[in-house]
């Protein structure tokens, strides 16, 4: 390391050792390589593919063969800075990007940089994520962020991310009608954004009504219960549950010409009115995390166009990170403090 604050040489981890199995465990301190920062966690959300994870041990493809640290969103202060580094970011706090692509393949140079098949991305097999005292990261995937932005909310700049990518699929803008299935954490932030992209219609839907009030103070303007109440024709519907009853309904709500995004984890197939999409024109498409969002995020927290912390229902240190990852209706986001 070629500069740094002092540093334990062990620190704690929760480890995933099988589905349903965790254990808090000793490793050593990572030291930074070029170009990298070691980073003194401070706060990491706890999200959906986690408990995933947790539960099953896989999602889709990627299957836990080791033991691995869970933990995808978090943030911290900069302890230490690899060769390159400017010494001056010690001290520094950040929200970490979590996933470092190659930098070099056809989509880096493109700038959608999410899909680059070598993508390093924490907590997703076989990478180390951080629900841990200490990580590293590439020196230019740590954002800083400032002084007034909690720990909490630096580390839910990542699922504010995914909300932001989500609107940049859909084309949402001024004037717009959008449509959003699923009020947990995502769809929530969804909503937030909306709002703040002048969307004149911001319509919710979950089934749990406490869910459905809960939208109405992050940005909703109408909420729904999808067992008795339709939609009406939206400019974009954008999939927070994953549910295929929530994505069949949200397709037939979007006006010709519209766009539906698919954003929640649910079916790996689905059947989908295929004449109804080909002769109203309906793009369709998902989203696979984001790429060029901090900046936007950060602006958004730091403003207070968005607020991060009143999603935070709940915290627990690394002794108890299955607490966490095992669902509560009552519970919007848990984050675990290292």
């Amino acid at each position: 390391m070629s500069a740094s604050l002092e540093i334990p040489e062990s620190m704690r981890c929760s480890v995933l050792r099988a589905a349903g199995e965790l254990e808090v465990q000793q490793r050593a301190v990572p030291r930074p390589g070029p170009r990298e920062v070691l980073v003194r966690v401070g706060a990491v959300g706890t999200c959906g593919s986690d408990v995933h994870y947790y539960r099953h041990g896989r999602i889709g493809g990627f299957v836990v063969r080791e033991p691995l640290v869970l933990g995808h969103e978090p943030s911290g202060r900069i302890v230490a800075v690899g060769p390159g580094v400017d010494a001056g970011r010690i001290g520094q706090r950040v929200s970490l990007e979590p996933g470092v692509p190659c930098r070099r393949c056809r989509h880096c140079h493109a700038g959608s940089y999410n899909l680059c098949p070598d993508i390093v991305f924490f907590a997703t097999p076989p990478v180390d994520g951080a629900f841990a005292e200490y990580v590293t990261i590439a020196d230019d995937f740590a954002h800083p962020v400032p002084e007034h932005v909690s720990d909490d909310a630096a580390a839910l700049l990542e699922p504010l991310s995914v909300a932001i990518w989500a609107h940049h699929k859909a084309g949402t803008g001024i004037g717009s009608r959008v449509l959003v299935a699923g009020a947990g954490p995502i769809g929530l932030l969804v909503a937030q954004v909306a709002a703040v992209q002048g969307a004149a219609e911001i319509l919710v839907s979950d089934p749990d009504p406490a869910r459905r009030e809960l939208a109405r103070t992050f940005g909703a303007t109408a909420v729904l219960d999808p067992a008795a109440d339709a939609a009406p024709e939206v400019d974009a519907f954008v999939d927070c549950s994953g549910a295929p009853p929530a994505v069949l309904a949200g397709l037939r709500a979007v006006r010709p010409g519209g766009t539906v995004v698919l954003v929640g984890m649910g079916a790996d197939e689905m059947t989908l009115p295929v004449a109804a999409l080909q002769s109203r024109e309906i793009v369709l498409t998902g989203t696979f995390r984001y790429a060029n969002t901090w900046p936007t995020a950060v602006r958004l927290a730091a403003s207070g166009a968005v607020d991060l912390d009143r999603l935070v229902t709940g915290h627990v240190d690394l002794e108890h990170v299955g607490d966490a990852l095992s669902p509560d209706p009552a519970q919007v986001k848990v984050m675990v403090r290292p």
